[in-house]
């Protein structure tokens, strides 16, 4: 039993070097985000107007991406002063991120609250439109008391879109 743990203590012993040699070779390297970047095409928006087809769960950990993009996209109009509006539409399987902290505690058997609704608050307070489609709701069994109060409801998500693209938003589907 004794060289079992004299086994054990050398390696971790071993471990414990290579990983102090490894971060002290880690940190006399530069680091990559201090590489140059070159930018052979540079991107200044004038006018945006983006519609974000939210109809499914795409996420980066538990960031949904779409969200995320119609931060950086809020943030990018406002660095450039480009005009436009971004309104993100959910309907079909991600339609319940726009559902108050109730609601959703039914919807997904929780008792957490909505993970989104600081998300979807940020994206309203910063001019980002978001909707929920009626013809979810209604399969749903939801009503407007079951969203949050910052959402707005449109007919249907797919007429929605359709409008909005022929208005000359572009749509993205994350």
């Amino acid at each position: 039993m004794n060289k079992i743990l004299n086994f054990l203590a050398s390696v971790i012993t071993i471990g414990s070097v290579c990983i102090s040699a490894n971060t002290i070779a880690a940190d006399a390297q530069p680091a990559v985000n201090e590489a140059k970047i070159t930018i052979d095409v540079p991107v200044t928006l004038k006018e945006v107007n983006l519609v974000m087809n939210m109809d499914h769960i795409a996420l980066a950990g538990d960031l949904p991406i779409g969200m995320k993009y119609m931060d950086l996209l809020n943030k990018k109009m406002k660095m450039d002063k480009a005009s436009g509006h971004i309104i993100g539409v959910f309907h079909g399987p991600a339609a319940y991120m726009t559902l108050n902290d109730q609601a959703y505690n039914a919807e997904r058997k929780v008792t957490t609250g909505n993970p989104y609704k600081a998300l979807i608050e940020g994206l309203v307070a910063s001019g980002v439109q978001i909707e929920e489609c009626a013809v979810s709701m209604k399969g749903n069994g939801w009503t407007n008391k079951d969203l949050l109060p910052v959402v707005k409801v449109n007919t249907g998500a797919i007429s929605r879109i359709t409008q909005l693209t022929q208005e000359g938003y572009v749509q993205i589907q994350p």
